[in-house]
């Protein structure tokens, strides 16, 4: 059974000139704001050594899969 994931929401204050810096940056890399965002703090995260990071799993072959 997989692990069931929880997002959070929260208020967030930001002035609009970082605001606007933030929209222009999402756009430029074809995401919402919200997950430019998410991707920001992600990063600062991990470069910080703040957020575990994930796991890798293992590839499941076509034998494991149920393809024939």
């Amino acid at each position: 059974m997989a692990k069931k994931e929880t997002t959070k929401s929260f208020v967030l204050r930001i002035d609009a000139e970082m605001m606007d810096a933030i929209e222009a940056w999402a756009a430029d890399e074809f995401r919402s704001t919200n997950g430019q965002l998410q991707w920001i703090i992600a990063e600062a995260l991990k470069k910080s050594g703040r957020l575990k990071k994930p796991k890798k799993q293992k590839p499941v072959s076509d034998d494991e899969s149920g393809k024939l």
